[in-house]
């Protein structure tokens, strides 16, 4: 290579080393912009999971603590005054656990009235709704309507809900109860072919086959 050529392609290297710094300096400062978004983006996700994680483990705290009170109507007071700060649907844990407690202290009336608040609350997720409801049917038992029960049972029966195989145990014990043995043994023998039917609720349901007569193996 000549001289002449070498000092050509220094020129060239030289001019093209100018124009990246000149870019360098006219944009540069997006990459940079996007490194502190990246970095800071990561450290904010961080933060929240630890925050979360922090939330929850105060709130399991609090929980076990009410819990922890002798007196259920103490322990009632007690879960009152836990709350999440994720929304109305950690409140929820609280307000079922409370309902149960007022049960177990003898306030029927009480732990019906904080599920069907909780049933009737928009701002809960639909699943917990959905919880809160059919306990409030269990709960009512003969003392609901007739025709209000049965229709809640129904949707919550529906195929795709999620509480759709305890329902349809409630279904069969309100058939039973009426004197309606063969519908409630259909309706037994179709929880025993649902696939989310748990171990637990498939021995209830086997149990309550003999008890109304019928045989659990029969199709």
């Amino acid at each position: 290579m000549s001289e002449t050529d070498s000092f050509i392609d220094e020129v060239t290297e030289e001019v093209r080393r100018d124009k990246l710094f000149a870019i360098f300096r006219r944009y540069g400062w997006i990459g940079i912009a996007l490194v502190v978004a990246i970095v800071g983006g990561a450290a904010w996700n961080e933060w929240q999971k630890a925050r979360a994680t922090s939330d929850a483990r105060a709130f399991g705290d609090a929980v076990l603590a009410a819990l922890e009170t002798s007196d259920p109507q103490a322990r009632v007071a007690a879960l009152d005054t836990v709350a999440g700060d994720d929304g109305r649907d950690r409140d929820a844990v609280a307000e079922f656990l409370a309902a149960d407690e007022a049960l177990r202290g003898g306030d029927r009336d009480g732990a019906l009235a904080r599920l069907e608040t909780m049933a009737a609350d928009p701002a809960l997720n639909a699943s917990l709704r959905d919880l809160a409801r059919l306990k409030s049917v269990v709960l009512a038992g003969a003392g609901m309507d007739a025709a209000e029960r049965d229709a809640t049972l129904a949707e919550l029966a529906m195929p795709g809900a999620p509480y759709r195989v305890l329902a349809m145990e409630q279904q069969a014990i309100v058939m039973a109860d009426a004197g309606d043995t063969e519908g409630a043994l259909k309706q037994l023998r179709l929880i025993l072919e649902e696939p989310d039917a748990t171990a637990g609720l498939r021995r209830r349901v086997t149990q309550l086959i003999v008890v109304l007569g019928g045989d659990p193996e029969a199709a």
